[in-house]
Parts: C-alpha cells; structure tokens; sequence
C-alpha cells in the first residue's frame, strides 16, 4: 500500500449448485489463495454462495436460508483476513428477493450491495427471480447487526484514504450508464464486480473491451470476477473468465474454463493523480452516497505487475511500427502548416551524422514531399569544427545527397578561433565556453543561410535534452520549427530505425543504420584518435533512465522515492541501486535548474503525451527550488 499499491485478487471456487455449505468452504479455500498472493481485495463471482444457476430453487426458503448462514460464517471465519472481501449471494429484503454483493472485513458484513439492472432476455431470465436493487441505501438487520443495503455504497480505505471501492454485479456493466459511472463520480477508484457471465463464441473479446473501456473512461482501477467450473452446464458453460484493468490498460487475466485465480497490483496515487489532472473530471464528493470506513495495515506491496523500462516505446513490434509511422506523420504535418502558412519554400538544418538531425531531416523531406517541393529546397548545412569526426562527417554528407536534399559545407573553425581572440579566450581551454561558442556560431550560420535563401531553421533537438537542458542557449536550443522537440531520445532511435526498415532504399538504409550505431554526442570536443571523445551518456547519464524519470515525473507527477522504486524493478539486473540513484539526483538536479531555457522554446509539434511546451503542457517558474525533491532522494 506504500506509494499507493494495493494487491488485488479474483478467485474463482468451483462450487456445488445449491450447497451453501460445500461452496463455503471453497471460497474460504479461495481467500486462502489469494491471502497467500498477498491480496489486499479479494472478489468473487456474482452469487457463488448459491451458484448463478439455481433456477427455481432460489424461491426455496432452506436455499435462502443456508446462503445466509454461510455468509454470516464465512464473515466470521475471515475475521483474521487483512483484506476487503466480495462475495455473492441472493438475499430476501422487504419481501423481494435480491442478487447482492455482500462486503466483508474483520469479522463483520459491511454492506450488502444489490444488482441494479436484472436481464430477462435470451439465455437469461434473472426477472423472474430478482428485483431491481434500489439505489438509496437503508439498513437492514443481518445477524444482529444493521447492515447498509442499496447501490449508492461506497467502502474506504482509512489507512489509504485514495481507496475507495463500490461494486456492480455482472448485467450492470454491460448497461447503457452502468451504476460505476455514478460510483467513479462519487469518488470511487476501484470498482469490482461480481459476475456469472457465460461462454459464447467472441463474447470474451467483448468483455475485455468492456473491462479496458469502463477503467479508462471512469479512470479507475477495475476488478471483474467471472462465474467458472461448478455451475451448472444444462444450457450454459461459464469460463471463469476474470480480469484487472487499470485506466484503459489490462494487467491480468484468467485462462478461461480452469477457474484460474488471478492477481496484481493496481495503482491508487497514479488514478487519484489523473483525476485530478483532469478538469473535467467530477468533484468527487461523495454526495448521495453511504460511506462506510474500513481499515488495512499500511505496508509495503511487493510488485509483480510490468514495469516497462522503456515507457515511450512499444513492445510489440507492429504496435511500434504503427506509432513510428503516426509520429512520423505528425511531425511532418506540423512542419507542413508552418511552411504552408508562412509561404516558406525551403528550410535548412543543420546535420551532424548524429541521431536528431537524421530524424529532423527525414521528417522535413516528408513534409516537402506533402507540399509538393523539390527536396533540392532543403538546405542540409554541415558544419565541421574542432570534434567533428570523419564517421558523422561522412554520413551528414551521404545521407544529405541520398535523400535528395542540397549539401552545403561552411567549415566554422577559422570564425570560432576568429571569436576565441575577439573575446580573449584561450582555445586550449576546452570548458563551456569552448564548446557553446561553436554551438552558438553553428546557429548563426543557419539563421544567415535561411535569410540567404527565404526559408526556417529547422530545430533538431529532442525532448529529452530538453529536459535535461542539454543544449545551449541561444544555440542548438534556438530553430524557427522545433520538429523533435516532443520526442524522447529512446524514440528517436526506433524512428530512424523504422524510416531504415521501411524506405526500400539500400544504400539510405546504410546510412541510418551506421548513424544508429554512432554513440550520441554533440562533436565539441577534439577526438581522440579519429574517434569521438564526448559521450554525452558518460556526462549526463544514460538516456533510457532519464526518459524513465521523465515519464513518470511529468506524466504521472510521482514523487523521486516512488520513481526510484520502480526503476529498481524496471532495471534490475541492468543498473544498481546507487547507479539510478546518482541518475535521477542529476535528473531533477538538471530539470529544475534548466526550465529558464525551456521557458523560450520555439514552436514544435506535441506528438505523445509528454511535453515539455511552455504554451502547452509544462508551466513551471524558472526560479523553482528543487529542494524537497532532492531531500527526499537523499533520504532514500
């Protein structure tokens, strides 16, 4: 439960039809399963006390009554179970019969929560059995004691206050404006229900939808206990087919037709953080709704769900490829509009042979090529200073020609020496200095070509210097059009490896390639035997951690100690515990003292849902201290 994790569980009992007793004590086997996982919330299927197949029976008064019976004794047999149960059951109230969802913790019923939207239609007919629940709570009497009954219940956690849980029971999603709309809007985060959903061809691909869509559009974490093994078969088989989703994504689920228990961990801080992010979210206040307190021991979950290590970037392989080619094309969209708009017909960029030019001028030939102008119109300007090497030299030069593009050289190291004696500098002092002065005249080169030729600069640097201020002011920082300005580092290499896949040109394809396998560097320092002597990964860290940090700092707004935890998991067996420390000291370290830079970006298209845009989606004072969050990686 520690930075906001709570282990949940479904666990699927193989029960007799009609014996209470028999399914009792299944369940109670259940729990101790999903105790072992470590489950803080465990469900059951709609009511397996009984089982959903019953029929008629469930007018029989001995039925009704051992129901009773059992749960009041499975209430008292979990007394000692540190976890918020779920079970199902019908229940006589005021005369009617209902199918309920009956809450359990510490020995005690803590609402019983009935189905709101009963089927009578096709293979069902739970009409002719059960009643529409109301939605109003009011108390009953169960086992001696008042017990709140009604739709409008809400359960929440006061050790975890983020946690609160409402329940729906099965025919209740599948409805027009499912009771968990009401109960998300009210404040709920987790929403569970108990189910007895039957097998047809395809209808398992509809319940995933349904599960996926209903956490995401509520933006809470979703527990779906399906009926399995058990039932009766006379005109139905149930699958047991339970899932856990979380905000659109789903984390586990069941192997169908084995009455499989599945569990994972759903994150409470990360959904009570999106709602608050998002303004049109409901005030979520409770209103009209029965709050009742429960209490888990505030402890530390061990996670098993996937950590990606790479957020920005799919795993599968199509997957990747389609975002690599939606990326692809919005960039060179933006890009278009600008030049449409400003009746621009050239650019020029700046290539080095490394990474983010490549990319910049792949976009930009797609975008001429949606204009409908000559590629001869790009400008590609190399510029060879003192770090330049012959491998990136070679490969700006052939890339440039490849494409179609118009080369042209302006060798910078005679202005640059020209600059060091104009302001006094010393050339065999190779400090910041040294090296922003040929970032800075290689700006001014481009700025005059562009003039020369009525076109834009063409901005080359990604999101992830960026953030990490990794460039200079006034220089490399400075473009008329940012195309990579919302794109990773760990996603510029899987673009211009997808632009390398898919362009059927032999010979370009080499190219990227080589340029893929040149470390990322920006040359401003002299090689060291013809090779390159300034790794940036050795100065300000490996990129896939920073773009790690970013995500979950700027998407998700995790606290460093919560970051750190997952890297850990995301990580292990690739950094250690003190190499992700020192990374994401300097991370924080770096962000929050360059802001002043990201503060006068130029203009670039947003292409996922990190930016750093100061019109857009990171507002943030240059002068904000970093000292609370650098406390806190200090203390860990």
């Amino acid at each position: 439960m520690i930075d906001g994790f709570i282990k949940v569980a479904c666990g699927i009992p193989e029960i007799e039809v009609a014996d209470c007793a028999a399914n009792r004590a299944r369940i109670r086997e259940k729990i101790g399963e999903m105790e072992r996982l470590g489950a803080r919330l465990m469900v059951l299927p709609e009511l397996c006390i009984t089982g959903y197949t019953c029929g008629d029976l469930f007018w029989q008064a001995s039925l009704l009554r051992d129901a009773k019976e059992a749960l009041l004794l499975l209430a008292e047999e979990t007394r000692d179970v540190d976890a918020l149960i779920f079970a199902g059951l019908p229940m006589e109230i005021y005369g009617k019969l209902f199918n309920v969802a009956a809450a359990l913790k510490g020995g005690k019923v803590l609402g019983l929560i009935p189905k709101r939207n009963i089927p009578a239609y096709a293979e069902f007919y739970e009409g002719r059995h059960f009643t529409p629940g109301p939605e109003e709570v009011t108390e009953i009497l169960l086992g001696g004691e008042r017990v709140p009954f009604g739709t409008r219940q809400m359960f929440v956690c006061e050790t975890m206050p983020e946690l609160k849980v409402a329940a729906e029971i099965c025919e209740d999603l599948w409805a027009p404006v499912p009771p968990s709309a009401g109960h998300a809007t009210a404040g709920a985060t987790v929403i569970v229900n108990l189910s007895a959903s039957d097998e047809m061809t395809g209808k398992d691909a509809y319940r995933r939808m349904l599960v996926s869509v209903q956490s995401a559009s509520l933006i809470c974490g979703y527990v779906y206990a399906s009926a399995g093994e058990g039932e009766s078969s006379t005109d139905l088989v149930f699958g047991g087919h339970s899932l856990i989703g979380e905000n659109g994504v789903l984390l586990a689920e069941a192997e169908r037709f084995c009455n499989q228990t599945i569990s994972t961990e759903l994150d409470i801080q990360r959904l009570a953080g999106e709602r608050r992010r998002m303004t049109t979210y409901p005030v979520q206040d409770g209103a009209g709704y029965r709050l009742t307190g429960f209490s888990l021991k505030l402890m530390e979950t061990s996670l098993t769900r996937d950590i990606d290590p790479k957020p920005f970037v799919p795993d599968d392989q199509g997957e990747r490829d389609k975002r690599c080619d939606e990326i692809l094309n919005i960039q060179a969209m933006g890009l278009k509009k600008r030049l449409a708009h400003t009746h621009c017909q050239s650019a020029v960029i700046g290539i080095s042979g490394g990474l983010d030019s490549t990319l910049a001028l792949l976009v930009t030939t797609r975008a001429f090529d949606k204009l409908g102008i000559e590629r001869e119109k790009i400008t590609a300007v190399t510029m060879p200073c003192f770090g330049t090497t012959d491998r990136t030299y070679t490969n700006a030069c052939e890339l440039t020609r490849c494409l179609g593009a118009t080369l042209k050289e302006v060798d910078i190291r005679e202005a640059v020496a020209l600059h060091f004696r104009d302001i006094g500098h010393d050339r065999d002092s190779h400090d910041v200095t040294y090296e922003n002065a040929q970032a800075r005249e290689r700006t001014q080169v481009l700025m005059d070509v562009a003039n020369q030729a009525g076109g834009m600069v063409i901005g080359t640097g990604d999101l992830s210097e960026l953030a990490l201020g990794w460039a200079t002011y006034n220089g490399d920082h400075m473009s008329m059009y940012g195309v990579n300005a919302s794109v990773p580092k760990t996603l510029v290499r899987h673009l211009v490896r997808y632009f390398a896949d898919t362009c059927g040109d032999e010979k370009l394809t080499a190219i990227l390639l080589d340029v893929l396998d040149t470390p990322v560097s920006p040359e401003l320092l002299p090689p060291e035997d013809g090779r390159i002597s300034q790794r940036t990964e050795d100065l300000v860290g490996p990129y896939e951690l920073h773009d790690f940090f970013l995500y979950y700092m700027l998407r998700l707004g995790f606290a460093p100690g919560k970051i750190y935890r997952l890297a850990l998991n995301a990580f292990e067996g690739v950094y250690d515990e003190e190499t992700i420390r020192r990374w994401l000291k300097e991370f924080y370290r770096r962000f929050f003292m360059q802001q002043f830079k990201r503060s006068c970006l130029p203009d670039g298209p947003k292409v996922g849902s990190v930016a750093v845009s100061p019109r857009g989606d990171w507002r943030m004072p240059s002068d904000a201290c970093a000292a609370g969050w650098m406390r806190e990686i200090e203390e860990l």
